[in-house]
C-alpha cells in the first residue's frame, strides 16, 4: 500500500488514484484511532479531512510516511513542524472549495439580516407574526467586512458585489496599499474600524496563536448592534461565550457558525438556544460540486508527489 485514505472522499477520485498507486480507502478509520495507526505504518502517503489528528503519536507510527494530503485548507490538526522536519510534504486543496464557503456566507447572511426563515413553525400552527418580521433588511447596500483575503476571502467578496454589497477588508498579511485589495474591487481597513464599519463580518483566517480568541468580547463590542457574524474558519479564532452573551443582549444582530472550538458541540455549550444564531457542523466547504473537486484535486496531486518522489529506501 502507498496510500491510505482515513476520511471520506469522491469515490471517482478515490478510483483515479488507485489505478496510479496501491491505495487502501478506509473513511471510517477517523472513528477508529488504534486501527489507523496499525495501518498508517505500510503508507507513503495519508489522505485525511480535518477530523484525523496527524500529531506526533500518528507520525511516530508511519515510518514510511512522505506526503499528506489535506481534502481542504485548514492544517491545524496536522503537526506541521513535525512534517517539516521529516521532509514529509503537505499538501492542501487550495481554492478547490472556495465557492462552497463563500455560498454559504452569503446564504447565511441573507437569513439573518431577512429574519423571515426562522417562522417556519409559527406559520405551520397556525400563527401569522408578519408584524414582527416586517423589519427585515436587504443584502443589497451592505458592507460586508472580510477577515483574512485568502482565495475564500476573494471568493466571498466576488460573490457579494454581484448581489451590491460594498467589501472592504483586513488581512494581517497583506499591506493596506497592496495593489491586490483595489484589483479585487475591495478596500483595506484596519481590523478594528473593519468591526465598525461591516454590516456582516464573515471570518477566513487560520487558527493560530494570533487568531485564537481574534474575535472575543471587545471585538464584539465594536461591531454595531444590527450586524451579523459568519464564521467558517475555524472556532478558536471566536470566544464563544462572549458571542452568545452579544446575542442573548441583543448587541449583535445574529451570526452562523459552521465551526466550534469543541466539535461536536459539547453539552452545556454557552451557544445552545441563543437567538438569531445558526448553527451548522463544518460542513460550508463541502458540497457534491466541491467535493469533487477537493478529491480530483489532492488524488492528483498526491500521486503526483508520489511518482516524482524516489523509492523509499
Amino acid at each position: 500500500m502507498r496510500v491510505l485514505i482515513a476520511e471520506f472522499m469522491d469515490e471517482a477520485a478515490v478510483a483515479a488514484l488507485a489505478r496510479r498507486h496501491a491505495t487502501s480507502y478506509d473513511p471510517a478509520l477517523v472513528e477508529r484511532r488504534d486501527a489507523l495507526l496499525a495501518a498508517v505504518g505500510g503508507a507513503e502517503a495519508l489522505i485525511v479531512r480535518n477530523r484525523v489528528r496527524v500529531d506526533a503519536e500518528l507520525l511516530a507510527a508511519a515510518a514510511r510516511l512522505r506526503i499528506v494530503g489535506r481534502l481542504g485548507v485548514g492544517l491545524d490538526n496536522i503537526d506541521l513542524p513535525t512534517c517539516a522536519a521529516r521532509g514529509i510534504e503537505v499538501i492542501p486543496a487550495t481554492g478547490a472549495n472556495a465557492l462552497a464557503v463563500a455560498e454559504y456566507v452569503i446564504a447565511t447572511a441573507l437569513l439573518l439580516l431577512r429574519g423571515a426563515y426562522f417562522s417556519t413553525a409559527a406559520v405551520a400552527s397556525g400563527r401569522w407574526p408578519r408584524a414582527a418580521l416586517i423589519e427585515g433588511r436587504e443584502l443589497h447596500g451592505k458592507t460586508l467586512g472580510l477577515v483574512g483575503f485568502g482565495s475564500v476571502g476573494r471568493a466571498t467578496g466576488s460573490l457579494a458585489r454581484a448581489l451590491g454589497m460594498t467589501t472592504i477588508g483586513f488581512d494581517a498579511h497583506i499591506p493596506l496599499d497592496a495593489a491586490l485589495w483595489a484589483e479585487e474591487q475591495t478596500t483595506a481597513r484596519r481590523f478594528d474600524d473593519l468591526l465598525r464599519d461591516a454590516d456582516v463580518v464573515s471570518l477566513h483566517v487560520p487558527l493560530t496563536a494570533a487568531t485564537r480568541g481574534l474575535i472575543d468580547a471587545a471585538k464584539l463590542a465594536l461591531f454595531k448592534r444590527d450586524a451579523v457574524l459568519v464564521n467558517t474558519a475555524r472556532g478558536g479564532v471566536v470566544d464563544e461565550a462572549a458571542l452568545a452573551a452579544a446575542l442573548e443582549t441583543g448587541n449583535l444582530g445574529g451570526a452562523a457558525l459552521d465551526v466550534f472550538e469543541a466539535e461536536p458541540l459539547p453539552a452545556g455549550s454557552p451557544l445552545v438556544d441563543c437567538p438569531n444564531l445558526i448553527l451548522t457542523p463544518h460542513v460550508a466547504g463541502v458540497t457534491r460540486e466541491s467535493n469533487v473537486r477537493v478529491s480530483t484535486l489532492i488524488a492528483d496531486k498526491v500521486a503526483d508527489a508520489l511518482d516524482a518522489a524516489r523509492p523509499p529506501a
